[in-house]
Parts: structure tokens; C-alpha cells; sequence
């Protein structure tokens, strides 16, 4: 007789556990709870049938796997974490009773933890880690701007200022930065780091202040596994590139409000091997050396075959490699083999190295941090004034500065030295946005269009983009000719309603005018004066609405539905999925084009309107 199933003990009511029984199994507290799951990973579970993982009751909760708490219950932290609340609880018992030798010991003492296990397990190779810096660099970022409070120590924004710097300096070092955003939400940036794309989000440089509706504790235990784990990837780039991590910091230089500056990038040298180390060398004895000739001689015999396959394995080899011929068209010159990898580092190079025949200088208006990271970034040279900090490798009288970058409005000067107005002749001011739509562009753009006090062209998102995307710069390139084309349709319109009659002049007017109502009141006011019957014009209009109201038959492809049905159900739904997206995608393409077109018909209405108030 098989074994009868007990109601709660099997099924979705094992596999599930709520929140409160967690906490009861692991005899923690709520708060701890949420940190060590923040720590390991861990998130709720939605079931499919709640009521039965409730053990039959509706009532609305927290599910979590029954596995994962299994799991939390082996974690070294959740041990540190019970010590903790013994520690706390003998430090208020020897506060009260005014024990303070005992205090101050159980403080030197105090239990302390570490996440490298955690973060070791949760990234098992460095490429996965890296894919995943990209939040923990918008925390560190964001702390790192941040005042310090009761609640967010002095420490923490140091530390989180350090870990901005380190990263800043890499990407400046290896020229790994390709894009660059300004939002109203802050700076947008995205580099190629290891063969992976990181994002992060850098806010500007005003006061801030911490939400007092926002829960810091939970983003404290997020940027304390955030620190680990990018001290651990900032430790594998640096000795990857042949730096010395972490690198040292001038004070005096940061007291002067260096910034990066403050922190200089030093190359690993050879380490040194002391004597007493150089004479530790292992004894070899008389056994070790006649095994050494026996294993010797046995390896003789078989040295000449191994020769043999190796002659072999050569020819082979030989054969297989590539050997460049001679063109036909230049005999001299032979043809090189372009490989993906030559040409993606090519590609790359180019784009690193995109500023560096410039020297920038800064004026003081404009933010030091940002573009000192961007222009050295991609190779260029940059100096700022005294009044934005220290560390200027220049002076602003340098001669080899060739942009200034400027965001105040354009002002003569009647002061103005022979000098100081050879130098200005000499250098190109510009406003801060031809910079990073350089960088988006990945080409050296015109001056002109980012001059000093002009008005600057639209600053465009590089994220996003995809095949077929619109592209509101390749718009507004044909305006001229699409107004007039519109312009000759309209006059082609009016002539032919003129030789067909009033009927086919009337269904002219209406034609296009029914779904906007001002132009509906054009095309009344246009019968009228034309002589046309009002109810002859309603009549119209009611035709045409009602002309456009029915559903235009849609051709069934037989072909594609026979292939769905042919395929299985996940691929059914994945297919389902990408045409869904498609279709979202090129819905938001014809919103973004009508309303182009409707911004190009009210821009010609009005340059018509003004030519003919000009006229009259």
C-alpha cells in the first residue's frame, strides 16, 4: 500500500517557507535577516499556488525558498552575527553596572566579519564579477557624493571617494572609456573593460542630503558587499596592467583639492631577492642523481620517435600557416591578412587616442572632475586655474593649448592686450558639449557649430541605439524638400479639384481634415467661401468618417502560421516575445516621425504665413 500524503508536507508547502518561520529557523533578527539575504543573494519567491504553499491559508506573506534558508543556516556571517548580539548584550550589562575596564575590553574585542568568501562564491571567475560592477559603481559613485551624517560615517564617503578615484584612473590609464552622457539625472558613462560593457551613472557635484524617508541600512549592507567586491576587481586590473594597487595618495596634494590628481599610478618593479633567500636552494643527493641518469637513458629510446612525429607535426604545421603572396597588381608589396583582432584593436586605438593632438584648458565655470576624466580618458591634455583646485600641469598662457573649453556667454573685451588677443586668435573656445558629442561621434566635429554663445545642436543619447532606430539628425536633413514636395501636392490638389468640379473639390477638402479639428474648421471656412453648401459639406464629412471607421481587411500570411504551428510552445512564445518587441519598437519609430512631420508642417505654416505678412 503506498504511503498516504499528509496535508502540509509535501509540495509547495515544503519547498516554501514564509519570512516570520525563516527568521524563527535561523534565530535571528528581522533586520539581520534582510542583510545576510542582501549578503548571499537571496530574494522572495513568488509560488503559483499561495494558498497552498501557505499551508491553506490566504493571508498575504513573504515566501522564500526552503532551500535557500537551508543554505543561510551553513554561513559563517550568520555566526558572526549571533556573537555580535552576545557582544552587544555583555557591553550594555557592563555599561549599566559601571564596569568600564570590562567595557573597553569587550570593545577591543569586538567580533568582526568578512565577505571575500561570499563574494568568491557568488563570482566564481573574474569575468563574472566584472560583468556585475556595473550597480556597485552607481553606489560607490553615489556615496562617494554624498555629506557625512549620523548615519553615513566620514569613513565610508572616504572610502567610497578612494574606490570612485582608483576606478577613474584605470579607465583613464587603459582608455577604456566609449561613451558619454549628459542627463538631468548626472553623467552617463560606458566603458570596455576586459571584453565587457560597463555603465555607471556619476551625479553632478551639487549639495546633496539624505532622504529621511529613505531606509539607509539597506543600502549600507549593499555597499559594504559593493566595497568587497571592487576591491577585489580593482586588485586584479591594476596587477593585470602592471600597477601598484592601491596607489599611493600625496596628502598635501589632496588637502590642495587635487582630486584624481592627488593619486599617481606607479609601475611594479622586479621584486628584490635577498641573499640569505638567494643561498636557500634545495641539496640534491647521490640517490636522486642515479635515478636522474636511469630516467634519463629509459628516455632515450623513445626521444627518436617523438623526433620523428615532431618533423611530422612541423610539416603539417608548415602547410597550414598562412604564407603571404605577392599581389598581381603590385608585385613588391605583399598581401596582409587582416585578423578581427588587428582590426578591433585598430578600431580601438583610434577611438582611445581621439584627443590626443589637443591640450585643453578649462575655464572656471566649467565642471574640473568630469572633464578632466573624459579628455585624459581618451589621451588629451588638460589644465584648469588655480581657483579649481591644484595640479595643473600648465598655466593658462601656455602656447600649446588648442581648445579652451568655455560656458559663458561671448563678451568683447575693450582691455584686451595685443597678446592676450593673439592668443585668443590661436586657440578654439568652445562650449563643453563638443566634447563629449566628440567622444559619442568617435571623430574630431566642427568647431563652429559648439562656438562660444551660440546655440548648441541637440545633445543625443548613444544608448539605446539599434538597426532602424530613428535618428532625428538624419530628419531634419531633408526639411526643404519635404516642404516642398508637401507645398507641390498641395497646389497639384487644388488644380485638379478646380477641373473636376465642386464634388471632387469638396471630397479634396475634407479628405485630410477630419481627425484635426482646426483644420476641419479650414476646410468649412474654405467651402464657404468657395460657394459650397453647408449640408452638402456635412454630408461629406460624415462619408469620410465613415469611410475611414471600417477595419481594412489584413491578408492572412498562411505560411507564417504554418511554421508557428509546426514549432514548439517555447519557441512559439520566444518568437511571440520578438515580434511583440519589434512591433513596440517600430510603433515608437512612427509616434517619433508623425510628430516630426507635424513640427515641419507647423514650421511651414509659419515661415508661409510670415512670408505673406511680409508681402502684405
Amino acid at each position: 500500500m503506498a504511503r498516504l500524503k499528509q496535508k502540509g508536507k509535501a509540495g509547495a508547502a515544503k519547498a516554501y517557507v514564509t519570512r516570520s518561520a525563516a527568521v524563527k529557523k535561523l534565530q535571528i533578527s528581522l533586520a539581520d535577516f534582510r542583510r545576510l539575504c542582501i549578503l548571499k543573494g537571496i530574494f522572495p519567491r513568488e509560488p503559483r499556488h499561495r494558498k497552498k504553499a501557505n499551508k491553506g491559508s490566504s493571508v498575504p506573506t513573504t515566501f522564500y525558498y526552503a532551500k535557500d534558508i537551508a543554505y543561510l543556516a551553513h554561513e559563517p556571517v550568520l555566526r558572526k552575527l549571533r556573537e555580535h548580539k552576545a557582544f552587544a548584550k555583555k557591553l550594555s550589562r557592563a555599561i549599566g553596572r559601571g564596569e568600564w575596564s570590562t567595557a573597553k575590553s569587550l570593545d577591543d574585542h569586538k567580533p568582526t566579519y568578512r565577505l571575500d568568501h561570499i563574494i568568491k562564491e557568488r563570482y566564481p571567475t573574474f569575468i563574472d564579477a566584472v560583468r556585475d560592477i556595473d550597480d556597485a559603481l552607481c553606489m560607490i559613485f553615489l556615496f562617494a557624493n554624498l555629506p557625512a551624517t549620523s548615519r553615513v560615517s566620514t569613513a565610508l564617503i572616504d572610502n567610497c571617494t578612494r574606490l570612485a578615484a582608483e576606478w577613474q584612473l584605470y579607465i583613464s590609464h587603459s582608455h577604456s572609456l566609449r561613451k558619454v552622457f549628459l542627463s538631468i539625472k548626472g553623467v552617463y558613462y560606458q566603458a570596455e573593460v576586459m571584453g565587457q560593457t560597463v555603465t555607471w551613472l556619476v551625479p553632478y557635484q551639487f549639495t546633496q542630503n539624505v532622504p529621511a524617508d529613505v531606509d539607509v541600512r539597506v543600502m549600507l549592507t549593499f555597499l559594504e558587499l559593493y566595497q568587497t567586491l571592487l576591491g577585489f576587481v580593482f586588485f586584479k586590473l591594476y596587477t593585470d596592467a602592471g600597477l601598484v594597487y592601491p596607489p599611493p595618495l600625496d596628502s598635501k596634494k589632496d588637502d590642495a583639492a587635487a582630486g584624481v590628481g592627488a593619486f599617481s599610478l606607479q609601475q611594479v618593479t622586479e621584486p628584490h631577492i635577498s641573499g640569505a633567500k638567494r643561498n636557500l636552494e634545495p641539496k640534491v643527493s647521490a640517490k636522486d642523481v642515479r635515478q636522474t641518469i636511469k630516467t634519463i637513458s629509459s628516455e632515450v629510446a623513445g626521444d627518436e620517435q617523438t623526433d620523428n612525429l615532431a618533423e611530422e607535426d612541423e610539416d603539417m604545421t608548415a602547410e597550414e600557416d598562412f604564407v603571404p603572396q605577392p599581389s598581381k597588381s603590385n608585385p613588391e608589396e605583399a598581401a596582409v591578412l587582416s585578423t578581427f583582432k588587428s582590426l578591433s584593436a585598430q578600431e580601438g586605438s583610434a577611438i582611445a587616442n581621439l584627443f590626443t593632438p589637443y591640450t585643453f584648458w578649462l575655464s572656471r565655470e566649467t565642471s574640473r572632475p568630469l572633464f578632466e576624466f573624459v579628455v585624459r580618458a581618451f589621451g588629451g591634455k588638460i589644465g584648469w586655474p588655480a581657483s579649481s583646485g591644484s595640479g595643473s600641469p600648465f598655466e593658462e598662457t601656455d602656447g600649446s593649448i588648442t581648445h579652451v573649453i568655455i560656458d559663458r556667454p561671448f563678451v568683447e573685451r575693450s582691455s584686451e592686450t595685443q597678446e592676450e588677443r593673439e592668443r585668443r586668435l590661436q586657440r578654439k573656445y568652445i562650449q563643453p558639449q563638443w566634447v563629449i558629442d566628440c567622444i559619442n561621434a568617435g571623430k574630431i566635429l566642427l568647431e563652429d557649430n559648439y562656438a562660444q554663445g551660440k546655440p548648441l545642436p541637440p545633445h543625443l543619447s548613444p544608448f539605446g541605439n539599434y538597426e532602424g532606430a530613428y535618428d532625428p539628425t538624419a530628419a531634419g536633413l531633408g526639411d526643404d524638400v519635404q516642404m516642398s514636395e508637401e507645398e507641390s501636392d498641395e497646389e497639384e490638389k487644388e488644380v485638379e479639384a478646380d477641373e473636376d468640379g465642386p464634388g471632387s473639390r469638396l471630397a479634396a477638402l475634407v479628405a485630410d481634415a477630419t481627425e484635426d479639428p482646426d483644420a476641419l474648421r479650414v476646410a468649412e471656412l474654405t467651402a464657404e467661401a468657395a460657394g459650397i453648401d453647408h449640408g452638402a459639406f456635412e454630408r461629406e464629412v460624415k462619408k469620410t468618417k465613415k469611410a475611414k471607421g471600417k477595419p481594412t481587411p489584413v491578408p492572412v500570411d498562411t505560411e507564417e502560421d504554418m511554421n508557428k504551428m509546426l514549432m514548439s510552445s517555447k519557441k512559439r512564445k520566444l518568437y511571440e516575445r520578438m515580434k511583440y518587441g519589434q512591433r513596440k519598437k517600430d510603433t515608437e519609430r512612427t509616434k517619433l516621425e508623425q510628430r516630426r512631420k507635424e513640427l515641419d508642417g507647423v514650421k511651414g505654416r509659419r515661415k508661409k504665413e510670415s512670408v505673406v505678412h511680409s508681402q502684405t
